[in-house]
């Protein structure tokens, strides 16, 4: 935040001009105006701010304006990009600037504010992943002089004081921080006689000195001087100040230099669902407590980031499709899954112990048995609930937790406590609790309710859960780890969420996404679409709650599926498949339109293509039977689908009841071909209004378009292109622009966008804008001219990753294709000889140094492709490591590591080959606490790290070829 000049004293009623100067390039029809607080600025109505003029000053468009206020003003501001009638069309990022007049300006005199644009990167150091974790030390340093306190009086007549301001988030303890240039004033480049700064908070650094005006136009440079007089001087080229001629020349100039150009920061992170850690200590499954096991490892391998997948609690079915981790009972509780039983009690009896040592036993599994796991945690936690519950529940931690939660936390526990009553989540079902209300809500978990133990065993599970994640939270802040959470797109349908809250939701639709690197077919994730007007209605609060829920325990988040901000692929509620959708929001084409062009069967292109040939062809010799059980043959050879089999559920309905009388044997490929058929078609019509329609995804592979005459088939590709490439941009833009700043403003974790799949133009440019983090798998490159990406080619503001929990594994994705994995030892490696068929650890360290090396961010590893690393963790078959089929909406989410973390604490080769991956690399790491005990910790050469560096197999494979990047460590 911008805080000028000082405020003591009397005030006098003088009047001071201030000047706004900002440079900043727009495009035709754009204009910058300024805004605050005050009247004179608009009073934050941005429609009466002050609109600044342009003049070009070299290579740069510069922004200027000014106001007359008087002495001792004091106003916040911002600056705004607008059209020709002011609505606003881009803001800044960041906290609002503050301006306070110094005190004692003359009357008449000209206060200079320079200013720089505030970008959504200028607001990532001030993060709570940065602020609170990796840069902590710089966070906690002192305040030595207020910003509102200048050093100097300005008393000469010939004279201008200048006051500097910086930036600098990462600053070590003992560091000071100087400005130094071209004049005496600056030193004339020698730091012993810069300007010395001091620090006035949030991490900003500021002086001021006096400056004659014949030394004008100056040059200067910041810069950091240690405590080992080792001197970091600023990037890039020489900063300029000079003294524009106007008529009113300023006496004051108040620099706003944002950041401390320094070489970016980067880092690096470990990726792993919580259900996938294995410890000595868990039963079943990964819990919140091992998460200080794994971040001692991740500190020891110099990661300074912990990634999970959800951790929300997914109880909907009380069977293994729960395991589903994007599936959310409710976004604000959390899962009993990840419960440590040995930590509910201190006085835990020995039968209880023994039952928890026979679990363990019991479901210490190569995968997770998610139903068996559930069953044993909520078993034993009951018994010990039983024992303590007074205790605990007066107790005064609890009493705080629940009066911080309640608002949630009741109307989930009810939930549970109905659910299993009526043995089932879907709330339609439950009679008179079916709408939710607050009264009944009360009475149901009123202390005198006959249920009400049942209510509290909900509280004390969602109670411990909170004080083992904060732990583990607490713990990975203090090692300056990030523990980065996952932001699920949806919820289940049959959630707290949409009990409670019915209206944000739109429960006659599904979510997805249209075919993509994922599923050729699209996906159907079967959450309800959100009614966004609804939500705009008291500022998104239930988005506001959520993302204040999440910042308790994590300090990085990823948005999943944030094209969902966009615009979201929506289905009708009764399709199983992803293909048959449309956007919404999104401009259709109307009826007349597409009449203008010359199109008028709109039922024809809307109604399922079904004509008998196509049946012969699909069904063989069984079509006779298919057409009279699901097809009225309305004219000769042309059928449509029967009023019971009209949508794919009804279809799959009807199918099931003759495979049971054994009427049909193969249901899955007769399943498919009538949902092709049902899918064949060329137009969706909008069942909210029938003149409205939306072009089905890729309808050129449809036999209704085949069929069509050339002149519609033209007719209709240009439309196609229009709705999906072009059309909707702006209209998608303007609806990013509207929710994704609330959840950022509404926490201060990390932000993170997962940008994969059918990308719009307009996405990549709003994300920039507000400071998000994109993602980048190297199998998936945004460039559609490449078939895998270049690592050494992505932005800074990205994470990058060689797989994610979405497909497969490095190694199983380098062993599934041949042809693949000789292009990509082709073009990649740059060997034209036979890759090796395995991956080997050798490719492994090709891969993993690639993106360690790449501008990135972050480079966040799956931790199965760091395992690869060594070929004792490569016994069990690359496709077990997978975490998710996306094709496969009923996938059993249930790897877990076939390794400890305690047996990965002891691998020291592992750790070194890892930790000297990415100091290498030039990537920030961890500071260890204490010193390594061990010798072989601190050489780095050991087994693993000597084969890789010797890199053997393919050194002699690679022999004599001309390589871009050499596969071996030299």
């Amino acid at each position: 935040m911008a805080n000028w000049g000082i405020s003591s004293g009397s005030k006098s009623t003088e009047s001071v001009t201030v000047g706004f100067r900002i440079p900043y390039y727009t495009h035709w029809g754009q204009s910058l105006l300024v805004c605050g607080s005050e009247p004179v600025l608009g009073s934050w109505n941005v429609k009466k701010g002050v609109l600044l003029a342009p003049s070009h000053h070299g290579d740069e468009l510069i922004w200027r304006g000014s106001i007359t206020v008087p002495s001792g003003y004091a106003s916040e501001y911002s600056y705004y990009v607008v059209d020709d009638g002011r609505n606003v069309l881009r803001w800044e990022m960041g906290e609002k600037r503050r301006l306070v007049l110094p005190e004692g300006v003359k009357d008449g005199d000209v206060v200079e504010l320079y200013d720089l644009w505030q970008t959504g990167s200028d607001t990532l150091p001030f993060t709570s992943a940065f602020k609170d974790v990796i840069f902590r030390r710089s966070a906690s340093l002192g305040i030595e002089r207020p910003l509102v306190v200048l050093q100097n009086n300005l008393d000469e007549i010939d004279s201008v004081l200048i006051h500097f301001r910086i930036c600098c988030p990462s600053i070590e303890e003992d560091t000071a921080v100087y400005v130094i240039g071209s004049c005496s004033k600056l030193g004339q480049w020698k730091i012993q006689n810069g300007v010395k700064l001091s620090h006035g908070g949030d991490s900003v650094w500021h002086a001021d000195c006096v400056v004659r005006r014949g030394d004008f136009p100056l040059k200067y440079k910041y810069c950091t001087y240690g405590k080992a007089e080792n001197i970091s001087l600023e990037i890039g080229s020489q900063r300029e100040l000079s003294l524009e001629s106007s008529k009113s020349q300023p006496r004051y100039i108040f620099l706003s230099d944002g950041m401390f150009r320094a070489m970016p920061w980067r880092g690096a992170g470990v990726a792993i669902p919580m259900f996938s850690v294995r410890s000595e200590e868990d039963v079943g499954v990964g819990e919140f407590l091992d998460l200080k096991l794994l971040v001692d490892w991740a500190v020891e391998s110099g990661f300074h980031l912990v990634q999970l997948l959800p951790i929300n609690d997914t109880s909907v079915h009380g069977m293994w499709w729960d395991s589903y981790p994007y599936s959310s009972l409710s976004v604000f509780a959390l899962h009993p899954l990840y419960l440590r039983l040995d930590a509910l009690s201190k006085n835990i009896p020995n039968d209880i112990k023994h039952d928890i040592l026979k679990a363990k036993e019991e479901l210490d599994k190569k995968d997770v048995d998610y139903e068996a796991t559930m069953a044993a945690k909520l078993s034993i936690a009951k018994k010990i609930f039983s024992l303590e519950k007074n205790s605990v529940l007066n107790s005064s931690t609890f009493q705080k937790f629940f009066s911080e939660n309640e608002e949630w936390l009741k109307p989930y526990a009810a939930f549970c406590f109905l659910r299993d009553f009526f043995e089932t989540s879907d709330h339609s079902q439950w009679g008179r609790f079916s709408q939710f209300s607050k009264e009944k809500l009360d009475k149901l978990v009123s202390i005198e309710s006959l249920h009400y133990d049942i209510i509290c065993f909900h509280y004390y599970i969602q109670f411990h859960l909170h004080l083992q994640l904060s732990e583990a939270a607490g713990y990975a802040r203090e090692k300056g780890v990030v523990l980065k959470g996952d932001l699920p797109i949806g919820v289940d349908r049959n959630s707290v969420d949409t009990w409670v809250y019915p209206n944000l939701f739109r429960m006659n639709t599904a979510t997805g996404a249209p075919p993509d690197y994922f599923d050729k077919n699209g996906q159907n994730w079967g959450f309800p679409t959100y009614n966004w007007e609804e939500m705009s209605k008291d500022n998104y609060a239930w988005w506001r709650a959520r993302l204040t829920q999440m910042a308790k325990y994590f300090t990085a988040y990823r948005i999943d599926h944030i094209l969902g901000f966009f615009r979201i692929w929506e289905l009708p509620e009764h399709a199983m498949t992803g293909l048959v959708g449309k956007f919404r929001p999104s401009i259709p084409l109307s009826q007349e339109e597409l009449e203008r062009e010359g199109i008028w069967d709109f039922n024809r292109l809307s109604n399922p293509y079904v004509r008998q040939e196509l049946l012969q062809e699909k069904f063989g010799e069984s079509w006779p039977f298919i057409a009279s059980n699901f097809f009225n043959e309305y004219e000769k050879h042309h059928y449509e689908f029967k009023e019971d089999c009209r949508t794919e559920k009804k279809i799959a309905a009807k199918l099931k009841s003759f495979v049971q009388r054994s009427l049909l044997e193969d249901e899955n490929k007769i399943r498919r071909n009538l949902f092709d058929l049902l899918q064949n078609i060329v137009l969706i019509r909008d069942p909210e209004d029938a003149k409205k329609f939306y072009p089905r995804f890729n309808l050129e592979d449809t036999t209704s378009f085949m069929d069509l005459d050339d002149h519609s088939k033209n007719i209709l590709k240009r439309l196609y292109y229009d709705y999906y490439f072009h059309r909707q941009d702006n209209l998608w833009r303007q609806n990013a622009l509207k929710t994704l700043p609330v959840l950022l403003n509404c926490s201060d974790m990390l932000a993170c966008g997962e940008d994969l799949g059918l990308i719009p133009s307009c996405v990549h440019p709003v994300m920039q804008e507000l400071g998000l983090v994109g993602l980048r798998i190297q199998r998936m490159p945004s460039e559609p001219d490449l078939e895998f990406g270049i690592p050494s080619q992505y932005s800074y503001m990205t994470v990058c990753a060689p797989s994610c929990h979405d497909c497969s594994t490095l190694r199983a994705w380098w062993e599934e294709d041949e042809e693949r994995r000789r292009r990509f030892f082709k073009n990649v490696v740059g060997s034209d000889k036979l890759p090796p068929s395995k991956c080997v650890p050798d490719v492994a360290y090709f891969v993993l140094r690639q993106h360690v090396e790449a501008p990135s961010m972050w480079a966040i590893f799956p931790l199965q492709d760091l395992l690869v690393l060594k070929g004792e963790y490569m016994t069990r078959p690359a496709t077990e490591e997978t975490i998710n089929d996306p094709t496969n909406p009923k996938h059993y989410w249930r790897y877990r590591a076939h390794v400890t973390l305690e047996a990965l604490m002891k691998d020291r080769d592992l750790i070194s080959t890892i930790k000297n991956l990415i100091r290498g690399s030039g990537r920030s790491h961890p500071l260890l606490v204490e010193a390594n005990t061990s010798s072989s910790r601190e050489t780095g050469n050991t087994t693993t790290e000597k084969k890789l560096v010797s890199g053997e197999a393919l050194t002699a494979q690679l022999k004599g070829v001309p390589q871009r990047e050499s596969l071996v460590v030299s």
